[in-house]
């Protein structure tokens, strides 16, 4: 006999599920208003698949970028255990970066020692001398008028492209170069590509700054597509209305409102998976931030797909039967609790509250000493944190238009509006509010950890238009060569340069400011006399260039050379072994000049006569001034160094330096937080129009009894900007007050206020936006047909 109730029950959830999947899809109405819900779901949902596939698209890049691994370079780990025994399969490389217009480029050189070498991943051969393979975006550019420098600079017939395999993604400029120059002792032997060295460990405010990221951006959508589950409520509301007149009880309306909302939500599913699908097969074509990535790695994790799928029509369901809860539908009318009764504001501050109780005790977790923390709690404070934005708002709106009176005629349609049903107007800004607190929230953190992920270069923040070069295969004929070569560049104000060494001090040297390694620089007496005020000079004599005092600071300085008498461990006259070499007793302390970088470079001055360069491990060290009206100065400066030695490395000199592993995780997030400000905004349009359609009769009828069409779209304007300026009052509170303690959490304080500007800018214009877009949908709506009804 149990069985039979059950049964009898599910009919009746089935019956009335269905019945309100009817109602979804009949008549005009009900079909816009289930094409809304589907849009508004379809573009959260697409946002959720791109999230979930996050992790795939990560660890399909490390395994790109480990494919072609060579020796812990940019390309890689270390692939050989023997690389001083050249086979049929080993091949010589070197490194053999560039950098054009600001993007950089990845290069190798390639030198096969056998027949069959091995070949990087993506590539069929080794290139020969004055042959290259390149990526397929660098021989665009490289085809391209814009990179005729470039093309110059590499000086190779590209004979093959790099595959998908050997790329990190379809945006990607690497190259290999060929090559017959290479020699063992400055190249890498290597006998096979891919080999994979254990990882070290990840710095602990890179995972925090990745959890609060993934927090704020994500939590918009959910926003959103809450939002987007309640289209067209009071038309709903109506309709169930009807139906207990025609006998349905209070359970019968609920199951069959939540029917309705489902059918929504799974057309939104449907929708969404084909704009996830859509977006999947353009993603080649999309380079934001210089990531770019293929189509094929971009699959949700199953177990994040599987949650997107299943609960998002439970979370709808439960969103339609919970904003029926303030609701009673009696026959021919409905009536709304929430007109007569105020909000609550007690329980809107228990998220908030919960926040600040999980993410306060943290204080300090992250110190200037290191230490560790659980992102999974800091991602669930942030939420909670972010949530009370959301649920605030509504109580603000209510408070604020209850006690607004008078004003212009659009002024007072738009406050009575507010005041008879605030919930669609906060609803439909709500996301904004959200995605603006907690950007708010990540541009005071990122300000806070740049200043420990930014360190001094030592480079005088005047010499903005200077050039650092450094050549660690130069000899003494090829740094004479090279500063010709510099001297002669296109945009070239003025160029220095000089081989040096650092050595190795032999015992205890004299005086009790001696170094434990000495900077040994050699040159002729001209290149000398440029580094020190040597006085006269001859081939032969040695100089101890010390730094007057007054020209540096503790910043700048450096330990004072060793004294005369002093002994250095250098090669032997065969250029092998070591041995001590004798400062003379006679060697003279000159001054030392200041350098390209601003401090004096100082060390001991040898001229080749006194020792020779052969026994030195030496590097070319120079900088070039470039000329302010050449624009491509740089790049010809660039062409030039790589033309002689592509090894050498090229930058402009810059006062401070942000860390490699903070720029590449900021350009991920700010590429992501592009993608939710395009959904944030298209999803703004969608809750606009729903809500214009809503009052199409209201509208058509102030029309026809003379309101002008003017003071209405006035009306609308302040319908959505009371809501809006209230909302970025709010995210303001709300995102400083999330920064500040995440600062604290890593023991950070906060450095530049004005970062958080640009995001109620943003904000601010998003909204100018969707209600420009709107207007259009607001004047058809005005028009006479308006009155007609179902």
């Amino acid at each position: 006999m149990s069985d039979r109730p059950r049964a009898h029950r599910v009919r009746a959830w089935t019956r009335d599920l269905a019945m309100g999947a009817g109602f979804a899809f009949s008549g005009r109405q009900g079909r816009l208003r289930t094409l809304l819900t589907a849009v508004g779901v379809g573009l959260g949902v697409a946002m959720l698949l791109l999230a979930a596939a996050v992790p795939s698209i990560m660890s399909a890049q490390e395994s790109r970028r480990d494919a072609r691994a060579v020796n812990g370079s940019a390309l890689g780990n270390a692939t050989a255990a023997d690389e001083s025994r050249a086979t049929e399969r080993t091949l010589l490389t070197a490194v053999a970066n560039t950098t054009f217009h600001g993007r950089d480029i990845d290069g190798r050189l390639l030198q096969a020692d056998g027949s069959h070498p091995v070949t990087p991943p993506g590539t069929e051969r080794i290139p020969e001398p004055g042959e290259m393979v390149v990526s397929p975006a660098l021989k665009e550019l490289l085809d391209s008028a814009e990179g005729a420098e470039l093309a110059m600079r590499l000086n190779a017939r590209v004979v093959g492209v790099i595959g998908d395999d050997g790329l990190l993604g379809p945006a990607d400029l690497s190259f290999y170069l060929g090559s017959d120059a290479l020699r063992a002792g400055d190249a890498q032997r290597v006998k096979y590509f891919g080999h994979v060295e254990e990882h070290g460990e990840v710095d602990p405010l890179l995972i925090l700054l990745g959890a609060v990221a993934c927090a704020v951006l994500l939590m918009p959508v959910a926003t959103f597509i809450g939002t987007a589950t309640r289209f067209g409520g009071e038309r709903r509301d109506q309709r169930l209305a009807a139906l207990r007149l025609v006998g349905a009880d209070a359970a019968m309306t609920r199951r069959i409102a939540a029917g309705e909302s489902l059918a929504g939500a799974l057309l939104g599913l449907l929708l969404g998976g084909a704009v996830f699908a859509l977006g999947r097969g353009l993603a080649a074509d999309v380079t934001l931030f210089d990531v770019s990535v293929f189509p094929a790695d971009v699959v949700p994790d199953p177990v994040l797909g599987a949650l997107v799928v299943l609960g998002l029509p439970l979370v709808t369901v439960g969103a339609a039967v919970f904003a029926l809860r303030g609701v009673t539908i009696e026959p021919v009318r409905v009536t709304r609790e929430s007109t007569p009764r105020p909000r609550r504001l007690w329980w809107r501050l228990l998220p908030p509250v919960a926040g600040l109780a999980l993410l306060l005790p943290l204080a300090g977790a992250l110190g200037s000493g290191g230490g560790e923390v659980n992102e999974f709690r800091v991602t669930a404070g942030v939420v909670a944190l972010l949530s009370g934005v959301a649920l605030i708002l509504p109580w603000g709106v209510e408070r604020l238009v209850g006690k607004l009176r008078g004003g212009p005629v659009s002024w007072q349609l738009a406050v009575r509006r507010l005041q008879l049903s605030s919930g669609t107007a906060t609803r439909a800004v709500s996301g904004i509010t959200v995605a603006v607190a907690g950007a708010v929230a990540l541009q005071l953190l990122f300000s806070g950890v740049q200043a420990e992920a930014t360190h001094e270069t030592g480079q005088e923040k005047s010499a903005q238009r200077r050039v650092n070069v450094i050549d660690l295969t130069a000899d003494t004929a090829g740094a004479r060569k090279l500063d010709r070569a510099l001297a002669a560049t296109p945009g070239v104000a003025g160029s220095d340069g000089f081989l040096e060494s650092t050595q190795e001090v032999a015992g205890e040297a004299a005086g009790t400011d001696a170094a434990q390694y000495a900077q040994v620089i050699v040159g002729d007496c001209a290149t000398l006399g440029r580094v020190a005020d040597v006085g006269t000079c001859r081939d032969g004599q040695v100089f101890r260039a010390a730094a007057d005092p007054r020209d540096t600071d503790e910043e700048t300085s450096r330990p004072a050379p060793p004294h005369a008498g002093a002994a250095l461990r250098v090669a032997g006259p065969d250029g092998r072994g070591t041995e001590n070499w004798r400062i003379p007793d006679a060697t003279r302390t000159v001054p030392a000049k200041p350098s390209g970088w601003g401090p004096p470079v100082t060390g001991i001055l040898v001229t080749p006569g006194a020792l020779a360069p052969d026994r030195l491990d030496l590097r070319y060290t120079g900088w070039v001034r470039l000329q302010d009206d050449e624009p491509e100065a740089l790049e010809h400066v660039r062409t030039t160094v790589y033309r002689q030695s592509p090894a050498a490395a090229v930058w402009l000199s810059q006062p401070t330096k942000i860390s490699a592993g903070f720029a590449e995780l900021s350009r991920v997030i700010f590429a992501a937080a592009t993608a939710v400000l395009v959904l944030i905004a298209a999803s703004m349009v969608v809750s606009q129009a729903e809500q214009l359609r809503e009052r199409r009769r209201q509208l058509a009828v102030l029309v026809a009894f003379g309101t002008r069409r003017g003071t209405l779209g006035a009306s609308v304007l302040w319908q959505t900007a009371i809501p809006v300026a209230l909302g970025l009052v709010l995210a303001s509170a709300f995102g400083l007050g999330l920064g500040w303690t995440l600062l604290r959490v890593i023991s950070r304080s906060v450095v530049d206020w004005s970062v958080i500007w640009p995001m109620f800018a943003v904000g601010a214009g998003l909204v100018a936006v969707v209600t420009l877009l709107s207007l259009p949908l607001l004047w058809r709506m005005m028009r006479p047909a308006g009155l007609r009804t179902e």
